[in-house]
């Protein structure tokens, strides 16, 4: 079967690798859509790791499947997870399902780039959902996406009547317009350099927008007639923004980390400015548990967060070399998504 191999973000080659064998409990999954994750193109996360075959934003058909299995047949159209936790251990006990030991060492065999993949039995049992038949392959790429972001605003405490800054508007940040539009912000303010981003962000439910060159604290002030964000969803890695993000918070409030920064970044932060007598919550969220998944994928199937606008390109897998070139120097472009049948 044909499979892209990862090097390097400007190397990646296609290459010729055995049908993955299936177990007992396990199925064979088609491949017809898998969307390039910004997570993807970090290349210091990935540094020790290559060559390996990336994609985890995946939908398919699955083609076989192992003994024993019984909730899934041949032909049945799904979207897969890569990493999925036990549901047992403390963490998992706690709400913290994605911190779970299980879920960083389960995934694909080999990756989402390829024509085919294994399931193995708990990604089978814990992580696959069938797709219902209006949702198409390349929206049930967003299934993975948009349950990460609905889990970090839900640790967040996003509800109905916030305050809201989404800071950067790449395909994460789109999402967390979208997603605090559907829980109903009194306003989302997103920033970015770029205007076709930002223009995106409008498109997307931002009640105002924010060159990210300008004094952002002081405009979010301006627009909320006085006040700062009740949340601020910091989507970009860049120390800058990190610092906007920061003092961007009103009292009270609280500040979701959702992106890496550069490798080996520390952020000098002024305590007392920004947390003493302040009462303001840092957090981070990391992935997506089963259920923010599902919760995902039926806003999706029910039409209430939209998400085939924000693809820009649809490319075959001979091409995956153009979209990550598209990933890594973004010039009108949001979610890439490789086709691997084609």
């Amino acid at each position: 079967m044909r499979a892209a191999m990862y090097y390097a973000n400007a190397d990646v080659r296609q290459v010729r690798l055995p049908v993955p064998p299936i177990g007992a409990g396990e199925a064979l999954m088609r491949i017809e859509a898998s969307g390039i994750c910004g997570t993807d193109v970090m290349e210091w996360y990935r540094r020790d790791k290559v060559p390996l075959v990336l994609g985890h934003e995946v939908a398919g058909v699955l083609v076989r499947t192992g003994a024993g299995v019984k909730d899934f047949k041949p032909g049945t159209r799904v979207v897969a997870t890569h990493h999925v936790p036990c549901g047992d251990c403390e963490y998992c006990s706690s709400g913290h399902e994605t911190v779970c030991e299980t879920l960083r060492k389960t995934h694909f065999e080999p990756g989402g780039f390829s024509e085919l993949v294994r399931l193995p039995e708990i990604n089978l049992r814990k992580g696959t959902f069938k797709l219902p038949g209006k949702v198409s392959f390349e929206d049930a790429t967003f299934v993975e996406p948009l349950g990460c972001v609905l889990r970090g605003q839900r640790l967040a405490g996003m509800k109905k009547g916030k305050r809201v800054l989404v800071i950067g508007s790449g395909m994460a940040g789109l999402l967390h317009v979208r997603a605090a539009r559907y829980l109903k912000a009194r306003s989302i303010i997103a920033t970015d350099l770029d205007q076709f981003r930002l223009g995106m962000a409008k498109r997307s439910g931002a009640t105002a927008v924010i060159g990210a060159a300008e004094d952002v604290p002081v405009r979010v002030r301006e627009i909320n007639r006085g006040k700062l964000a009740d949340l601020v969803i910091i989507c970009a890695g860049a120390q800058s923004a990190i610092e906007q993000g920061l003092r961007s918070v009103e009292r009270g409030g609280a500040v979701l980390i959702f992106t890496a920064a550069p490798q080996d970044s520390v952020l000098p932060v002024p305590t007392n400015e920004i947390f003493w007598r302040s009462e303001v919550t840092v957090l981070s969220s990391y992935a997506a548990a089963p259920a923010d998944l599902k919760q995902a994928l039926a806003l999706i199937a029910a039409g209430k967060i939209k998400v085939n606008d924000l693809i820009t390109h649809r490319l075959p897998l001979s091409d995956i070399q153009k979209g990550f070139d598209l990933v890594v120097r973004p010039d009108h472009s949001l979610k890439v998504i490789i086709e691997p049948q084609k």
